[in-house]
């Protein structure tokens, strides 16, 4: 196990998909919340977790596409 210090780019990466999570789980939250408030029983959940997913999953492909592109550009010889 290495002792050096994480790369900097690679964390934000990291904290980058852990933000995706959060945006398929909110609009699930808020779905729920809907739902007990206006008594929309289950169309806000329904409506919530689909927007969460798709959004969420676009959001991923485009993250994705970006690093793989990002490390595409790099040298040969250059690793990470």
């Amino acid at each position: 196990m290495p002792i050096t210090p994480p790369n900097p780019k690679e964390l934000g990466y990291y904290v980058a998909l852990a933000q995706v999570c959060l945006e398929m789980v909110a609009p699930l939250g808020l779905g729920i919340v809907l739902d007990h408030y206006l008594d929309w029983t289950p169309w806000g959940t329904v409506g919530g977790a689909l927007f969460g997913f798709v959004g969420g999953m676009i959001h991923l492909i485009v993250m994705v596409a970006q690093h793989d592109a990002a490390k595409r550009s790099r040298p040969p010889g250059e690793e990470k």
